[in-house]
């Protein structure tokens, strides 16, 4: 992908800050002569090798990564897909505490598809406020700068709770000395200030809301006896706390002979150009957390002419269903996205056995 210099814009910032830099989002052109546009398939673009138990997963995530490859080379025989309309990262999740702002700004802002619907930025932000990100599935308010009528948006955070925050050492994934934060954002005709720009000077929340208990609901013996099983459940933007989640390490997850916890990760999309994070299904394989893509629209596919999308299609609901839930009263769940999606997945798991309040939810 060929590097951006946009523009300076003078008018679009407040006297006496840094003026925002626009970003130009190019639409990536894809090419592949593979069974391609599995720009996802537990493929992708990472080259890490499974972690051992004495390393962060975080860590892991800090290796060195590929350029995405969107014409697969391996497919899960598992990669399920489906999925339904995207919903949006700016997550509404319920009135908490009152916010306390303190200044961020945009360090980075690059697309995180091929679509370019979405992108991936990181926002600088202070010491102590990254020290209060402690759960996966945690969210902060966002509003420009200074400005005290603006109704600020909601964005789960999609990087790890640094390491720090757990007085360990400053973890590499979650940002210079751990006072990064990362989003992922599906762009709008409203959010433009925050999407389009680098440089961009915001006022910040402190972290809210209680992330994913999964302490509290998947060790221990609070439901029966404890997790063995973890199934995640993302739509769009939806991955983003998910991914959190699945990088902390919290979630336990081992890859086989590990003596961790097994994993499943269903991340549904219209169509592959418009799945980020293909790149990170590698690590997370890796991990021990199979992918399962799933796409609604195949047939809206950038796909060469006699070639069909080969994974799962249909909606993340239907893949559960047609795969069962193997051991209910062992199992947990992780879900973020689109309502009708986690509605869904949560009936059919709590009617195959698995206890209500081991399907966590982070609002």
């Amino acid at each position: 992908r060929a590097p951006i210099t946009p523009p300076i814009t003078s008018n679009s910032h407040r006297e006496g800050s840094h003026p925002p830099r626009r970003v130009e989002t190019m639409t990536p052109f894809i090419r592949s002569s593979a069974l391609l546009l599995v720009i996802l398939g537990s493929a992708g673009a990472f080259s890490v090798a499974p972690p051992t138990r004495s390393a962060s997963p975080a860590t892991h995530a800090a290796a060195a990564v590929r350029p995405p490859a969107f014409g697969l080379n391996r497919f899960p025989s598992s990669a399920l897909v489906p999925r339904t309309p995207f919903s949006s990262s700016a997550l509404f999740m319920g009135w908490g505490p009152d916010p306390i702002w303190s200044p961020g700004t945009v360090t980075s802002n690059v697309p995180a598809c091929p679509s370019g619907s979405c992108v991936s930025i990181s926002v600088a932000v202070t010491g102590d406020e990254a020290a209060q990100y402690s759960l996966p599935g945690q969210y902060v308010q966002v509003r420009p700068r200074g400005d005290e009528d603006a109704k600020p948006i909601f964005l789960a955070i999609a990087s790890p709770p640094s390491a720090a925050a757990e007085g360990e050492e400053a973890d590499a994934a979650a940002g210079p000395e751990s006072e990064t934060f990362e989003f992922l954002i599906k762009k709008t005709e409203t959010n433009g200030w925050i999407t389009d720009y680098l440089d961009t000077p915001l006022d910040v929340s402190q972290p809210l809301g209680s992330g994913f208990p999964i302490t509290d609901n998947l060790d221990g013996f609070k439901y029966d006896f404890p997790t063995q099983n973890v199934l995640l459940f993302a739509t769009g933007s939806g991955i983003a706390p998910v991914r959190s989640a699945i990088e902390s390490g919290a979630l336990n997850v081992g890859v086989p002979g590990s003596g961790g916890r097994t994993a499943r990760l269903y991340y549904g999309v219209r169509t592959p150009e418009d799945m980020p994070y293909a790149e990170r299904f590698d690590l997370w394989e890796g991990m021990g957390v199979e992918v399962v893509p799933v796409v609604s629209r195949p047939e809206e596919c950038d796909a060469p002419e006699g070639q069909v999308w080969p994974g799962r299609t249909g909606y993340v609901q239907n893949a559960l269903e047609e795969d069962g839930v193997a051991i209910p009263r062992n199992s947990g769940a992780v879900l973020c996205g689109q309502g009708g999606m986690t509605e869904a997945v949560t009936e059919i798991l709590t009617k195959a056995g698995v206890f209500e309040g081991r399907v966590l939810k982070n609002f």
